[in-house]
């Protein structure tokens, strides 16, 4: 089910998707994951936002990677489809160009992503 969220403190809707779902994920404030993802892309040399910085953030903490089987084109998986499939536990999906929080089979957005084919997911 889709649960519309942004934890943006000015609304924003563009440009941060991997801050708010890793802080709707951790249950914590865009300040402080901002912060701390803005840390290690200082050290990576490279953008907060980028697969690699906070890919390597979620592991230092903990979270699990895994992948999302590739069924497109035939019969594509969705966002949806995983919050079926995983209706307990905590977890962010990448889609390649989006990124998305997943609570007990909730999916949070400042959108409707649920159509939206998960490419690889982080577990808590």
């Amino acid at each position: 089910m889709f649960v519309q969220c942004n934890p943006n403190p000015k609304n924003a809707r563009v440009g941060d998707c991997v801050i708010r779902a890793i802080v709707i994920a951790e249950n914590s404030t865009w300040e402080k994951i901002y912060s701390e993802l803005a840390a290690y892309g200082y050290m990576m040399c490279d953008m907060p936002s980028s697969n690699a910085v906070w890919g390597k953030y979620l592991k230092d903490k903990g979270w699990k990677r895994g992948v999302v089987e590739d069924t497109c084109p035939d019969d594509c998986y969705t966002i949806r489809n995983f919050c079926e499939n995983y209706p307990t536990g905590n977890y962010i999906l990448g889609t390649g160009s989006h990124v998305v929080a997943v609570k007990d089979g909730n999916y949070y957005d400042t959108w409707d992503s649920g159509n939206e084919s998960p490419i690889y997911y982080w577990k808590e």
